[in-house]
């Protein structure tokens, strides 16, 4: 189970050159201090995505605890991560609240149901990988189709800063934006890596400001939005919300056109944990390439976990990867720590109805940087595997495939059901880079290098 660490050296310092192993630890308070950064480098997209998805952030942040234990006990201590909230499924969740009823409570639960089944299928993808050994993720996943698919992920959420949160509050929005700019770029080490959440507090306590200086936002309606004028942050529910309590758990409901909707995420999410398995190896200097299947299939447990309850989607996190690269600490110690840490936050319903208060155009501030970052990603995996678009056969399916899911295009099959924006991307870019390749008859290429990791999108 990975339990019984064993002390690194005198437990309170690193030579030149040395790492503390996932099976080692430091002093036990050391141990905890580290626990405690990686749950405060995880936090800020840990819990902007459950708002931007319209899920209680309080469960997500628990919840994101729970995964972590769960994800470490089946990976058998082997390798060291966080389960955060993943970006990847929040095109899907607001194609299903478009389609199901935005933010009541029953659309709640379809969104949860839809996420659950997704995280069945990726459990079980993980299982098959575990058996059949990880290429046949690459046939079927090779780089310039994993790159597409994260690309279209980040591109394809544009229209969500554009017409929702943008406009709600366009002034704050930019000023968040440029403050992230600035903290992301300026500042080196930990504070850097933490620049999202950073901005995202400063555009709140600005937006507080601007509430007492300004007064309330205009009314906003272009035929999208109707939206009466209001006070940019609302503690009301903070004040009533109790200090200590459980969240707002709920139970899931399942429609199939909605879990066809998530459905493309899970390229993504396979990427992710190829790509964090393969960077743990590199900075452990151990062979964890074994434990590719187990984790995918983790990940897809956790995510069944938690979307049971009505918490968000889960994946492994590139911010905490940059902390184990910073501190040389890779001890699956600290990550049993954080978890606890978490799960005590999120018994506080005080907490989520604060971060729950998170202005909208605070929001647009920060996701575009979000999803603008996950979209060039994408690039990043062509660029690292020399992907050659003067080749017809990668050029045209991914194009028509960005295109599609940006737009967002709709294509109605029949009825009610029918496939738009990164759903119908997704297909299209799968579909048509393999039909294209048995049209010219070539056999499937192999990926180079580094695999497509995508790791980054998390957050």
């Amino acid at each position: 189970m990975g339990f019984g660490w064993t002390k690194h050296g005198d437990g309170k310092h690193l030579a030149p050159g040395e790492v503390v192993r996932p099976d080692e630890r430091l002093t036990w308070p050391r141990m905890v201090g580290f626990g405690a950064q990686h749950v405060v480098a995880m936090f800020g997209a840990t819990f902007v995505f459950p708002l931007v998805m319209g899920l209680d952030p309080n469960v997500a942040i628990m919840m994101s605890g729970v995964a972590t234990i769960l994800f470490l006990l089946i990976v058998k201590g082997r390798v060291p991560s966080y389960l955060g909230t993943s970006a990847s499924f929040v095109g899907g969740v607001l194609a299903i609240r478009a389609i199901f009823g935005g933010d009541t409570a029953g659309a709640d639960a379809i969104v949860t149901g839809a996420i659950l089944v997704a995280g069945l299928v990726l459990a079980l993808a993980g299982l098959a990988v575990h058996v059949l050994g990880v290429q046949v993720i690459h046939r079927i996943f090779p780089p310039v189709v994993t790159g597409a698919v994260v690309m279209l992920i980040g591109f394809g959420l544009a229209y969500v800063v554009a017409d929702v949160y943008w406009p709600q509050d366009q002034w704050m929005a930019l000023v968040t934006m440029l403050v992230t700019f600035v903290v992301v770029v300026a500042f080196k080490g930990f504070v850097g890596r933490i620049g999202i959440l950073l901005g995202l507090v400063v555009g709140f306590v600005l937006s507080w400001g601007a509430d007492r200086v300004f007064g309330q936002v205009p009314a906003y309606n272009d035929g999208t939005l109707n939206i009466a004028p209001h006070y940019r942050v609302d503690l009301g529910k903070v004040a009533d919300a109790p200090w200590v309590g459980l969240p707002d758990f709920h139970l899931p409901d399942f429609r199939m056109s909605a879990v066809l909707l998530v459905l493309p995420a899970l390229i993504a999410l396979i990427a992710e944990n190829i790509g964090h398995v393969k960077a743990v190896g590199e900075m452990t200097r151990t062979d964890v390439d074994p434990y590719v299947g187990r984790a995918i299939a983790a990940d897809g447990v956790a995510t069944v976990v938690t979307s049971a309850v009505g918490g968000s989607p889960t994946t492994t996190y590139a911010e905490n990867i940059g902390v184990m690269a910073a501190t040389k600490v890779y001890s699956t110690a600290a990550y049993y720590i954080a978890g606890v840490i978490a799960i005590l936050f999120g018994l506080s319903p005080k907490f989520g109805a604060l971060v729950s208060a998170t202005p909208s155009g605070v929001l647009g501030g920060v996701t575009v940087i979000l999803y603008g970052m996950i979209g060039l990603l994408g690039a990043k995996i062509w660029i690292e595997n020399k992907v050659d678009f003067a080749d017809p056969v990668n050029m045209v399916p991914i194009g028509a495939g960005i295109i599609l899911a940006i737009g967002p295009v709709k294509h109605l099959i029949g009825g009610d059901f029918r496939l738009e924006g990164i759903a119908l991307g997704t297909i299209v870019v799968v579909g048509g880079y393999h039909l294209l390749r048995a049209i010219a008859g070539r056999p499937q290429p192999v990926a180079a290098g580094r695999e497509a990791t995508g790791e980054e999108a998390t957050g």
